[in-house]
């Protein structure tokens, strides 16, 4: 974007969706009224083992806009913020605190936002032609708690709950309570996995190194070399084109353990009002998932079936909702201010 009309955007301000692999970065500006949209005017993706710290990014970024100051900034991570405001994380390369940021970029204003509980802000307000619908009717019939969740580097969670003008975003560590087997496959994929940890973590499925985990343990079950696979995407597109049975069967033991985890959330926190399933691995592999054992394994939940299938269940397939969330929460929460 030219400097002058960086100059003419004097609202504007950095929003930035910083997961474990990659950061997306945006140029934002939007209105306090949360019946108004964000415009993201700039955005560009990095990845996060190319540059130092986050701050080098942001930096870049700017150079790239043509300015080096900026007033504001929001940042949406996973992970566990300390007093300090320094974020905890497993999947992080380098250390992130917004005081440090603030300092180094000479900001004003540096917020913090939970990855996930970000996405919330954004995925309510999604349009129809950005989402697939998976299951349920098209429409809640009741206007309450709604899940948002997503696999990626790690798996993140957040439950938005209506409460008048305002909602209630509950930012959740879902990715971390244990992960439990539906069937005798997933029994040996589990039992396999607790030979080299004595707490198996739902993230340790469900993700991109999730999924390289399944196929490891997959393959020891069957009793089957691996292939060098080094990156979760290997796995998808070789599962995708056929070329490796297993890769595929992994893929699917992956979506049907999802299903499964989603219709435990969904009891759990009492969801009326939908779930939006988001992060960075589920709209590459749409068409499988569409043909899984997601949507059965949602609704095997008992005596709760009916329930389940009240629930409309839809993938976002929006490449910027966590910048467009964290821009909606961070000007939400200046209103209450």
């Amino acid at each position: 974007m030219p400097t002058d009309a960086i100059s003419g955007a004097h609202d504007a301000f950095i929003a930035a969706d910083v997961g474990g692999t990659h950061v997306r970065i945006g140029l934002v500006r939007g209105s306090r009224d949360p019946g108004q949209p964000v415009s993201v005017l700039e955005y560009r993706k990095y990845a996060c083992a190319d540059h130092a710290g986050l701050g080098e990014i942001v930096a870049d970024f700017l150079a790239s806009l043509g300015t080096t100051r900026m007033a504001r900034a929001v940042i949406a991570s996973a992970g566990y913020a300390l007093e300090d405001g320094t974020v905890i994380t497993n999947n992080l390369p380098w250390r992130l605190s917004p005081a440090e940021l603030r300092t180094q970029l000479g900001f004003d204003d540096v917020r913090l936002v939970n990855d996930f509980e970000a996405v919330a802000h954004a995925a309510a307000q999604m349009d129809a032609s950005e989402v697939l619908q998976l299951t349920g009717p098209a429409i809640a019939p009741k206007h309450g708690p709604t899940l948002i969740l997503g696999p990626g580097t790690g798996l993140g969670a957040a439950v938005w709950i209506p409460t008048g003008k305002r909602a209630v975003v509950l930012a959740t560590e879902a990715g971390q309570a244990a992960l439990t087997a539906g069937n005798a496959l997933e029994m040996a994929l589990l039992a396999e996995m607790l030979k080299t940890r004595t707490h198996v973590p739902v993230e340790q499925a469900l993700s991109g190194p999730g999924l390289m985990n399944l196929y490891t343990a997959l393959c020891a079950v069957r009793g089957v070399a691996p292939s060098p696979y080094t990156h979760p995407g290997q796995i998808t597109a070789a599962a995708q084109s056929g070329d490796d049975a297993l890769a595929r069967e992994s893929l699917e033991v992956f979506c049907g353990l999802l299903g499964s985890v989603v219709g435990d959330m969904a009891l759990l926190y009492g969801v009326q009002g939908g779930v939006y399933l988001a992060g960075g691995i589920l709209p590459k592999i749409r068409d499988v998932l569409i043909g899984s054992s997601f949507v059965p394994r949602f609704l095997n939940k008992g005596s709760m079936r009916e329930a389940l299938e009240r629930i409309p269940v839809k993938l976002v397939e929006h490449g910027q909702l966590g910048v467009i969330g964290a821009a909606r929460w961070y000007l939400e929460h200046q209103q209450g201010e």
